[in-house]
């Protein structure tokens, strides 16, 4: 194959995740399915399999489907994704040391990636930890926060932030 041909695979995922992300859904799952079946070794499929099946309300479905498209290898962008997804169907299912275990490895690899702080928070409030959950998202607002009320007050809040226990 040369390098301006594309994998057979690739034009129908893309028609599928086009369809989906234009607010198609009726039919996907299903094709998606049949995709992963005929090429049970692309991470890209997995990947976009685990995430239709989240997104349909099925955790506990898409969770072997991330696990594998993560051992398969997937580009960061994907990776970063499917590390979220998966802490966040662990988080779901009530696996809380599962899903700490993969949003902290996402937060670990993708410190820029803000969103594994804001599913960290949600993670440590289900773990009873309320500071550190309050820490977390409220160090993320402050980071990325525009607004003129929130900036004008930064320094007093992260005062406050610190003082959580």
């Amino acid at each position: 194959m040369s390098s301006d041909e594309l994998p057979p695979w690739h034009s129908p995922l893309a028609a599928i995740t086009g369809a989906r992300h234009g607010g198609q859904v009726t039919g996907l799952l299903e094709q998606l399915r049949t995709l992963d079946t005929a090429h049970p070794h692309i991470a890209q499929i997995a990947y976009q399999l685990a995430w239709t099946l989240d997104a349909a309300g099925c955790p506990a479905d898409a969770i072997p489907h991330y696990e594998r498209a993560i051992a398969l290898g997937l580009p960061p962008n994907e990776h970063s994704g499917a590390l979220l997804g998966l802490g966040s169907s662990y988080r779901l299912l009530g696996e809380l040391d599962r899903a700490d275990s993969s949003l902290t490895q996402g937060r670990t690899q993708y410190p820029a990636n803000r969103e594994f702080e804001v599913f960290l928070a949600l993670l440590r409030h289900y773990q009873g930890r309320p500071a550190e959950a309050l820490q977390l998202a409220l160090g993320v607002l402050l980071d990325t926060s525009e607004d003129i009320g929130v900036t004008a007050h930064q320094r007093a809040v992260r005062h406050h932030v610190a003082a959580l226990h």
